[in-house]
């Protein structure tokens, strides 16, 4: 009688969830366990173009790695039944210290793409990085979106495109441009290379197995209408149907002659704040900091660029101790957890960005995906805050912090 009374305290039956994604995004403790379903429901060639990064990968690997050499020397009995992760970033306040990196040609990981993105961000209160390559526009972004809308732009030889982009940026209430200025060439991704992946996808026997096999994003795709670089399509690159000439377009448009006289041009047509993103040195940080600059993103690029550029996290303290407070830095790189937002603001960053984080949730499970991902990372956020005895960021220093050998 006893043994019954005991199964029956047990066996409690979880009512079985109908709705994938729900049972999807249930499992999911962490942005790896997304990055596993990620792979799983996206085709190779596109989770290579998400995933993938330059040459031998060793510094994607190690932007993920650095956080992890990094220790906390956690305070106690210091009252934190309350606390408040909310941050300024660029005068705004927001309530976490995040921002939501540009990434191009989103609509591959879901066909909502750029719009599911920009509505989860919205709903956080965060800002959002529309990138220039884009595959919903400008325009786009705005009407499903209220909040903080910022747009990224490469230093291209075409300046007359650039001067309209800016252009409808201010128009559609975008507050920031974000320059990137580590693409003076493209970087080699090999992943891509061994693939055959093209921007956008080139059909052969391949890609067609590939989409039998993943038939849940193959229908999704295909729902979604066809896929472009939204903010240049109808200018130089005719409507964005032949991907050989994208490609070839952008390639021709990234400028190895780009200087800070670029950077003037810029804010000679734009009355918003200027972010730079990619700056790997102390001494850029110091110009960008001497050239009026309002914000910098510690950033290679997730890794994409220049195989073997230092990890944004390990240049945030060096670069913080140069500049002072002339402007704000942000840690671009190997985000994953609400605990790494936590270490870069110990160690000085205004805020982190995160871009491959929110692509695996979109990828795993749409729009509701990127809200599982910020949902995350603000629990991670709230748990470390509380874990190592801070009330607030204003409490994070780098006595916080430690990093350990090897």
């Amino acid at each position: 009688m006893r043994l019954l009374d005991t199964l029956r305290s047990v066996m409690r039956f979880r009512r079985f969830e109908l709705d994938a994604v729900t049972r999807r995004l249930a499992r999911s403790a962490s942005v790896a366990d997304l990055r596993q379903i990620a792979r799983r429901r996206l085709p190779g060639g596109v989770f290579d173009y998400i995933d993938g990064a330059a040459e031998d990968e060793i510094t994607a690997g190690r932007n993920v790695e650095a956080f992890r050499r990094i220790e906390f020397r956690p305070r106690v009995l210091r009252n934190v039944s309350q606390v408040d992760p909310s941050a300024t970033i660029l005068g705004r306040r927001v309530p976490l210290p995040l921002i939501l990196s540009p990434t191009g040609f989103t609509r591959m990981a879901n066909s909502q793409g750029e719009l599911a993105v920009a509505r989860a961000a919205a709903r956080a209160g965060l800002p959002y990085v529309l990138s220039s390559l884009s595959t919903r526009s400008i325009e786009e972004v705005r009407a499903v979106s209220t909040g903080d809308l910022w747009f990224q732009v490469y230093v291209w030889r075409d300046k007359e495109l650039l001067a309209e982009m800016l252009q409808r940026a201010t128009a559609a209430e975008y507050s920031t441009i974000m320059i990137t200025v580590d693409t003076a060439v493209l970087g080699r991704r090999e992943r891509d290379l061994r693939s055959g992946f093209t921007l956008p996808p080139k059909l052969g026997l391949d890609t067609l197995l590939d989409g039998v096999l993943h038939p849940g994003w193959t229908l999704d795709f295909l729902r979604g209408g066809p896929i472009s670089f939204a903010n240049v399509t109808g200018k130089s690159v005719g409507d964005g149907s032949d991907p050989v000439a994208l490609a070839d377009y952008m390639n021709s448009q990234f400028d190895p002659s780009l200087s800070w006289s670029d950077v003037e041009w810029f804010r000679e047509r734009w009355d918003g704040k200027i972010v730079l993103k990619g700056i790997q040195t102390v001494e850029d940080a110091v110009l960008a900091a001497d050239n009026g600059i309002d914000a910098i993103a510690l950033s290679n690029h997730g890794g994409r660029q220049l195989d073997g550029a230092p990890p944004p996290i390990e240049l945030v303290a060096p670069v913080r101790h140069a500049v002072g407070d002339a402007l704000e830095i942000y840690c671009d790189g190997g985000v994953r957890r609400g605990s790494d937002v936590v270490k870069a603001l110990a160690l000085g960053a205004n805020a982190a960005m995160s871009g491959r984080a929110y692509l695996y949730g979109l990828a795993a499970g749409g729009e509701r995906g990127v809200d599982h991902v910020l949902a995350l990372l603000d629990e991670g956020i709230r748990q470390t805050l509380v874990l190592t005895g801070s009330q607030g960021l204003d409490a994070l220093g780098p006595e916080l912090v430690g990093w350990r050998d090897g």
